[in-house]
């Protein structure tokens, strides 16, 4: 993967383009097949004992167990159940979602050279996330349904943005979900293989979140300050919040008494994401400060600058919701369809 960072920028992508181009595109990929080989080969060599996180998992049980074809249906698991405090709990988780997909989205945009979305835009993502998770959770992985950061980062490495290669890889998964053998045998992946790929993959979405710092004037201290503490706080808390839950003593020291209300507080206290956004905006909206101290002139400026409005629509138009607007005027009022 850095060896393709090398290579974009020096004479060897003038001499061999197109397999640069080929190895850029492909080198999670071909990093991934290597990194597993060679734990494959260290594990049946017995070079990785027994009991190392990166030794190969045997398969055999697993595989003869494994069906071919499974098909998830709702209510496999029984009738869904809701409850007060598992609601509470995944509003907060929710939340966290949120701030998280609304970053994913204006940031992949940024890395696939396209304006910045607009607001239906950012309402449309956030409604097709929450039907997802109420169609899992109705089927029963209890797994949520939202953008991954990992993802984003895989299309600053591998120069790949266009919607015809996700809903490719969508299908695919889809068909790889439900192939049971197939599940098994991802599942064996190591995990400081997927550790080593978000390392890469998480590192870029910071830098690029960071890079949004470049309209504010970090020459102020007002902004160094907001930017600093939330930054502190939001990676302290949570480690903190986790050393305090794993000793049942000192996590007594935590709880009310109210169920609901400590897994609120709980899920709120472990999400770094929830705490360092609600800082970082509780002290920029607080704090006195002019709009070009803040960068909200030089960021209208560079949107206005960037958004033509017929190519954002042409690059955001949904058929399915502006076809039933057409039909249905009324549709225009709803905040995830353009009006």
């Amino acid at each position: 993967v850095v060896s393709t960072q090398s290579t974009g920028s020096s004479g060897i992508n003038a001499e061999y383009g197109a397999w640069v181009k080929l190895f850029s595109t492909l080198s999670i990929i071909l990093s991934l097949i290597i990194v597993w080989s060679l734990c494959a080969i260290l594990t049946a060599t017995d070079t990785f004992p027994e009991g190392d996180p990166a030794r190969v998992q045997d398969l055999s049980e697993r595989m003869s167990e494994a069906t071919w074809f499974y098909f998830p249906y709702p209510g496999q698991f029984g009738m869904p159940r809701v409850t007060l405090g598992g609601f509470v709990g995944m509003i907060a988780g929710v939340i966290g979602g949120v701030i998280e997909s609304i970053g994913d989205y204006y940031a992949c945009a940024k890395l696939a050279g396209a304006p910045p979305p607009p607001k239906y835009v950012l309402n449309r993502g956030i409604l097709i996330e929450g039907v997802g998770c109420f169609l899992t959770g109705l089927c029963g992985p209890g797994i949520g349904v939202t953008s991954y950061s990992e993802n984003i980062g895989a299309i600053a490495l591998t120069k790949v943005g266009s919607r015809m290669v996700i809903m490719c890889s969508a299908i695919l998964m889809l068909v790889i979900g439900m192939l049971g053998k197939i599940g098994v045998f991802f599942a064996s992946m190591p995990e400081p293989i997927i550790g080593g790929m978000y390392l890469v993959m998480f590192g870029v979405i910071a830098a690029v979140g960071i890079s949004n710092l470049q309209f504010v004037d970090l020459t102020s201290s007002r902004n160094v300050f907001i930017v600093g503490v939330s930054l502190y706080i939001g990676l302290v808390v949570p480690m903190w919040s986790e050393e305090i839950l794993k000793d049942p003593e000192t996590a007594k020291a935590m709880q009310t008494g109210n169920q609901e209300f400590d897994q609120l507080v709980t899920v709120i206290l472990t999400s770094g994401m929830i705490i360092g956004a609600t800082i970082a905006c509780f002290l920029d909206n607080t704090i006195p400060g002019t709009d070009k101290e803040r960068g909200m002139t030089s960021y209208k400026l560079a949107t206005k600058a960037s958004s033509d409005r017929e190519l954002v629509k042409k690059i955001y138009y949904e058929p399915c919701a502006e076809a039933l607007a057409q039909r249905i005027p009324l549709l225009r009022k709803l905040p995830f369809i353009n009006n």
